[in-house]
């Protein structure tokens, strides 16, 4: 088997949250491991499978991307290399370009409108590889050029690939601030790390009540219908990254600027909740009229 010369597991390439372990072999390919490859793609891992097919093979032979790949493109999809790391472990890979040509065979495909829906996301991240590779292209090329090359630092190009990629996923994290979700453990009774921002799973629906449902009649709904999911069907991107930059997401931030005002003053959550039903109702259900008396006591009689 081939042997790689230069890389290891312990210093991958790190694009955005995705760590990609990298070689190069002996021959001088560069290769990307398959676990490594379906990473950067945002291919769920798990899940059926078919025998005798690794996992790119299989996404590929999708009718929806299956005409967008070449002969010799599924060709080198379904023999994955076979090399031992410099640690002397054994490993798969495909090499590094691979990525960017099964990048480009997801997008066409999009454009082409053949993509399923849970493939979405796959392709948001294929986008956002091909801007990342082009920016580091045009980079390399001029210190090849000018010779900077042999004077720029140890990793400095993978460096500006994954600041270009943190900043472009990242454009739109302070939308739900830290205050926000401290705001809202505390009036869950939980405890707040702001080291740890793990939610629990239901505040995801907690979120859907008191803001999306709130902002404007069908907003959820539509976000829902909108947003980009993964291949078990979950949201590979925030619902507000679909909203209007010059009205939806506006109104967003105004609707959570008065959603975290009444949090702080607000005991508990149902005291917090029934401020906001008063303030901002859900255009789903329709709004009881403020009473001084228990209506479940009230039996008509009279009237």
């Amino acid at each position: 088997m081939v042997r790689a010369t230069h890389g290891s597991s312990e210093h991958p390439l790190v694009i955005g949250d995705t760590k990609i372990p990298c070689f190069v072999l002996e021959d001088g390919r560069r290769v990307i491991t398959q676990g490594g490859f379906t990473d950067a793609l945002g291919m769920a891992r798990g899940g059926s499978m078919v025998p005798g097919m690794n996992r790119l093979e299989l996404f590929v032979s999708r009718k929806s991307i299956n005409p967008f790949i070449n002969s010799e493109l599924r060709e080198r999809i379904a023999n994955p290399i076979a090399f031992i790391t410099p640690d002397g472990l054994r490993a798969n890979g495909f090499e590094a370009e691979l990525l960017h040509d099964v990048c480009e065979a997801v997008l066409l495909a999009r454009s082409e409108g053949k993509l399923q829906r849970q493939q979405w996301g796959i392709a948001s991240n294929c986008e956002l590889l091909i801007r990342g590779f082009a920016r580091v292209g045009i980079v390399a090329l001029v210190d090849e050029a000018t010779g900077y090359q042999k004077d720029r630092e140890k990793n400095a190009l993978a460096e500006i690939l994954e600041k270009f990629i943190a900043k472009e996923l990242s454009a739109w994290v302070p939308t739900f601030s830290s205050e926000f979700y401290e705001q809202m453990f505390r009036l869950r009774g939980l405890d707040f790390s702001s080291e740890n921002l793990k939610r629990p799973q239901y505040f995801g629906t907690l979120t859907n009540d008191i803001v999306y449902k709130r902002i404007a009649p069908g907003v959820l709904d539509e976000l829902k219908r909108v947003t980009p999911r993964t291949e078990k069907g979950r949201p590979s991107a925030k619902y507000f990254q679909s909203l209007t930059s010059n009205l939806g997401y506006p109104k967003l931030k105004e609707h959570l600027g008065a959603v975290v005002a009444f949090m702080k003053i607000s005991k508990d959550w149902k005291s917090f909740v029934s401020l906001l039903d008063e303030h901002y109702p859900r255009f789903d259900r329709t709004p009881m009229l403020p009473m001084d008396y228990d209506q479940k006591e009230d039996s008509g009689e009279g009237i």
